[in-house]
Parts: C-alpha cells; structure tokens; sequence
C-alpha cells in the first residue's frame, strides 16, 4: 500500500504530523503518520481507539463520528470505542478507559478527540506521541487519554469555546472525520497484513522446533 524507508519512518516516530484534511493525498498521510506511532505487532500489544466527544455539540462529534464510520469498515485488527450510537464524553469516560484496560492485556490505547486553534490550523489533523486532553479547551479536568493522539482542529479557540464548538460547521467536521477514518482504515489494512506475518512465521518457527 505505501512504502516506509527507515529515515522517513523514524521521522514521522518522534515528530508531530500535521496533515490538512482536503488535501488530495490526506488519507495516505494519516495512514502513514499513523502507522509510524504504533508499536511492533511482535508486541502482540492489542491496538484500541477511544474516539472522545459528543454528538450533542457540532464541534465535538468529530470523535464519535470517526467511530461510526470505522465500526462501519471493521478496521481488524483494531478495536473502536466512541460511537455516535454510545458516544464516550465526559460523564463516562473515566469508566470507559477502566473497562477497556479490564478487557484487554496492556492495550495501546489511540486517543482521538476534536480541538480548538489558530484560524489558519482549522481543518488540519494532528497525529503525535502524547495523550489527548479532552476537555481543555472548555476548562474542563478529564482524564488523559492514549499512548499517542490523533487530533483535528475543528474551530477557532480564545473566545466562548463552548459557543464556538457549539456552531461549528457540520460539513467541516464530516470532511475532516471522513479523512480521518480512511487514515485510520488504510492503516489497519497494513498492520493486520503484518499480523498476519508474524502470525504465520511464528507458527512456522513452532513446527520446525518440534521437527528438529
């Protein structure tokens, strides 16, 4: 699907990726940014997104719409939480993110929310080490959430944030949670062929062992 050399690799690893949703090549960029975040499948670590937010608020839907649309394309290997159906936002997330590390043995955990910045960042989608900090841009204590965040900036922050996700265009956000779960489904294509790898070298290993 896409290739990554080793220099391109680490660089996407220890740097920020900053990607505009419209631009033509979008999806691949957050496949790849995507990618390079996530841990070796010989860690057999299971790979969960926890997309944050509320349908209740334009602005906020962003991350439950993003699960929608990936619980609709079953991104295997990769688990989703946060639907527009059960959404997962301030009241229940802390139970959340207990129950999730109840059923899986240390997941690593993609935290996935809207955000609010600069006039000129709106639409651009943010992928980097770190967790997400729901909440913050309404001043609101939430647990932090994830190994690494994807992001998108859906609105201008510094006034009235509540008002301002509250009138956000709803197209923006459709756009922006469409390219985001193309990203995200690209991704899970590549890591489950790798699965599926390691998977099948290690049974081969197992039955030489046992041959010899």
């Amino acid at each position: 699907m896409f290739n990554l050399n080793n220099r391109f690799f680490n660089k996407l690893r220890n740097e920020e990726i900053r990607i505009h949703h419209d631009e033509p090549d979008a999806g691949l960029q957050v496949a790849q940014g995507l990618f390079a975040q996530l841990p070796s499948t010989l860690s057999r670590r299971p790979i969960v997104f926890v997309c944050i937010g509320t349908d209740r608020s334009t602005g906020d839907s962003l991350g439950p719409l993003i699960g929608t649309l990936l619980k609709d394309k079953e991104p295997h290997p990769f688990h989703i939480y946060g639907t527009l159906d059960d959404p997962i936002h301030a009241l229940n997330l802390a139970d959340k993110i207990e129950e999730i590390k109840k059923l899986y043995t240390n997941p690593f955990i993609i935290g996935i929310d809207a955000c609010l910045g600069r006039m000129k960042s709106v639409g651009i989608i943010q992928i980097g080490n770190g967790p997400v900090k729901p909440g913050a841009g309404v001043n609101k204590e939430l647990p932090e959430v994830g190994e690494i965040h994807i992001t998108g900036i859906v609105n201008v922050s510094g006034f009235m944030e509540y008002f301002v996700l509250q009138n956000t265009r709803l197209h923006l956000i459709m756009e922006m949670a469409k390219t985001m779960a193309d990203g995200i489904y690209q991704a899970s294509l590549l890591y489950g062929r790798n699965s599926s790898f390691v998977d099948v070298k290690h049974r081969i290993n197992q039955e030489q062992g046992k041959i010899n």
